[in-house]
């Protein structure tokens, strides 16, 4: 039944594993080992040759990463998924395994400022260019494509912006121009289901919500195996050509008899094998456990923050709140189409009193963390003028999302009134602040 189940709920406990085949224990094992013994000479050579799976070292693949990848790739119904050393990795491996220099892609103005950062400048460096449009209107993407774009890119609930992107309409845009659409869900697993709107490939930073509880930083791609790479041969030379890093091995035809992995099959063999942002096995095994209870705990987060932005909406001291169920319109709309048990876990506003008033909320938390992260199971919050996207420009900031008085919180797992308590008094002390300013 659980491999047949397409209930998170029951693919998170049982795809990819159901006990070790040696001892027969239940728990996924931690394979903490860098090699494995080849059985024979041929058997070396098969797997080196791509003539058989199996593991060779683990910079590579690792038995308890292979169960995590399982379970990813099950979860958001893709034929095979990469863990990688962090979500970073994933976005940057996303684009480079399609993508050389002198190639482009275009990416959505709503996008995290690590992100933006990573495909504005490193990027630019490498001679690959993103080519930023708003997702308001999502024609743009079609306007910025020519013959050398690879791929668009874009957040399904972006951080801090949370404005739902338009997966389906960009997604049969890219489809019609042969331009595979690559979906960050890391704010929205479980809610929102990228493949079944047209996305080809779903990047994770698993650090947040797949993981849970703070302890390990790691990344994920999972490849849907539904764009036809080998139709657009002239799109995706990488995919269609001899490649001399691999004794020229061409992987849409190499890989055919495995099924449509060509993708994440190039992304192993080659990028991981060459640039090594491995996940160790401790953290693959970390997030294991994490997957286990993520239905459960996206359920709770959202929850909890639906009444936090309700809360924050009804308080004198927040002059607007940033969150899909204060949107109107076609935001809305995108919203209910696209997000379903559940708005996210992210809910942002603006105080009285711009970034001073900010820098004194965050400083008047007592329960709620001064972190970086999200998607904890404890409650987080940030201000991402200062931090986050300070290596954005001020006009780059307003593009994705964050004025001067923008605070960010990552709504935990905590009781809902001991959450509104810390959100209230630590309003009051920052109003009255200001007060005293004036």
């Amino acid at each position: 039944m659980s491999a047949k189940s397409k209930n998170p709920e029951t693919i998170v406990l049982h795809a990819g594993h159901r006990h070790d085949a040696t001892t027969n224990a239940v728990a996924v094992p931690i394979y903490q080992t860098t090699s494995y013994q080849f059985n024979s000479t041929e058997h070396a050579a098969n797997l080196f040759g791509l003539k058989e799976f199996g593991n060779i070292y683990t910079r590579i693949m690792n038995p308890t990463t292979d169960v995590l990848e399982q379970r990813l790739a099950a979860l958001e119904g893709g034929v095979a998924a990469l863990a990688l050393a962090s979500g970073q990795a994933a976005s940057a491996f996303s684009i480079q395994n399609i993508a050389r220099a002198g190639d482009n892609f275009v990416a959505s103005t709503d996008l995290y400022g690590g992100t933006w950062n990573l495909f504005a400048n490193t990027f630019k460096e490498m001679g690959i260019e993103a080519r930023f449009v708003d997702p308001k209107d999502p024609e743009a993407f079609a306007k910025a494509t020519d013959a050398k774009t690879r791929a668009y890119y874009a957040e399904t609930l972006p951080n801090p912006k949370l404005r739902v992107f338009p997966i389906k309409e960009v997604a049969e845009i890219g489809r019609k121009l042969g331009v595979p659409l690559i979906m960050d869900n890391t704010a929205a697993p479980i809610i929102c289901k990228p493949f079944e709107h047209g996305a080809a490939i779903i990047v994770y930073s698993t650090t947040k919500y797949i993981g849970g509880h703070g302890t390990s930083i790691g990344g994920a791609l999972v490849d849907g195996g539904n764009f036809d790479w080998e139709k657009h041969a002239e799109r995706f030379p990488s995919l269609n050509q001899p490649d001399p890093s691999y004794h020229g091995a061409v992987w849409t035809q190499a890989v055919k008899p495995l099924g449509p992995i060509a993708y994440i099959i190039k992304a192993r063999t080659t990028l991981l094998r060459d640039l090594g942002a491995a996940m160790s096995p401790f953290n693959a095994f970390l997030f294991i456990q994490g997957l286990e209870t993520l239905p459960l705990r996206m359920r709770e987060h959202c929850r909890n923050t639906q009444a936090v932005a309700e809360f924050l909406n009804g308080h004198s001291s927040v002059t607007k709140v940033i969150h899909p169920s204060q949107m109107e319109g076609e935001e809305k709309r995108r919203a209910q189409a696209y997000l379903k048990g559940g708005l996210g876990g992210l809910v942002g506003f603006e105080i009285k009193g711009g970034a001073a008033a900010g820098r004194k909320f965050i400083d008047a938390l007592e329960m709620f963390y001064h972190v970086a992260n999200i998607g904890d199971a404890r409650s987080l919050a940030i201000h991402p003028a200062s931090t986050t996207h300070s290596q954005l420009s001020p006009e780059e900031q307003l593009k994705t999302g964050v004025s001067d008085s923008y605070v960010r919180l990552s709504v935990g797992l905590e009781h809902i009134d001991d959450i509104l308590g810390d959100l209230r008094q630590a309003l009051d002390k920052a109003t009255d602040a200001k007060k005293a300013a004036e």
